[in-house]
């Protein structure tokens, strides 16, 4: 693998399509090759799993279920988009990853995380991102951009305390490799976060052209 894989994470309302948007175009004028993609979705399969996910029906869906349908869209994305992606050299901008199975399965719906590893050691074998940028923001602040976006999914119904252990999840994981993660506090004005995405530009442009 000779490109490079960058992962936006954040819970709901911190603007990681704006920001993944904002950095392509960033990238794209340094002369980089560019491939924007989100979890869960990025295929035409993974988009149908996708609906499945998010939307509110009369079956209420198992935890379980749930997991496995994350794991089965991403084992779909990682063959058809990510790694050949990845093999041209090019730079992958995703909105969400596993560390997103991770806050939301796992902070927010209780799965253990050793059950988590299991399927993405299967899934991703030894693949990881390069860099995560977590847009961290309070949750209170998040969910009020949500319900101003419109109708809200299966996830953005929750409560409060689903997206309080998404959010602490996110932060664990953080703290637990710093040299992966890059926290930027999202809950500012947009050119706030934007002149911090500049700042990390340098050292992008230097790890996809090394």
């Amino acid at each position: 693998m000779n490109g490079l894989f960058i992962t936006l994470e954040g819970p709901e309302g911190a603007g990681k399509t704006t920001n993944r948007e904002y950095l392509a175009a960033r990238l794209r004028e340094a002369g980089l090759a560019v491939v924007l993609t989100r979890e869960p979705g990025g295929t035409a399969l993974a988009e149908r799993i996708r609906e499945l996910l998010l939307a509110t029906a009369s079956e209420p869906m198992s935890i379980d279920t749930e997991l496995l349908l994350m794991f089965a869209a991403r084992a779909q994305h990682l063959q058809q988009v990510i790694r050949p992606a990845l093999s041209r050299g090019d730079v992958v901008l995703c909105d969400r990853f596993t560390d997103a199975t991770y806050a939301y399965q796992g902070g927010g719906r209780g799965i253990a995380p050793a059950r988590i590893a299991t399927l993405e050691q299967f899934v991703q074998g030894e693949l990881r991102p390069d860099l995560t940028l977590l847009f961290d923001l309070p949750v209170e602040t998040g969910l009020a951009r949500a319900a101003a976006r419109g109708q809200l999914d299966r996830f953005e119904r929750e409560g409060r305390a689903f997206f309080e252990a998404v959010r602490q999840a996110y932060l664990d994981r953080a703290a637990a490799s710093p040299v992966r993660y890059r926290i930027i506090d999202a809950g500012r004005p947009l050119p706030q976060v934007q002149a911090d995405l500049d700042k990390l530009m340098p050292g992008l442009l230097e790890r996809a052209r090394g």
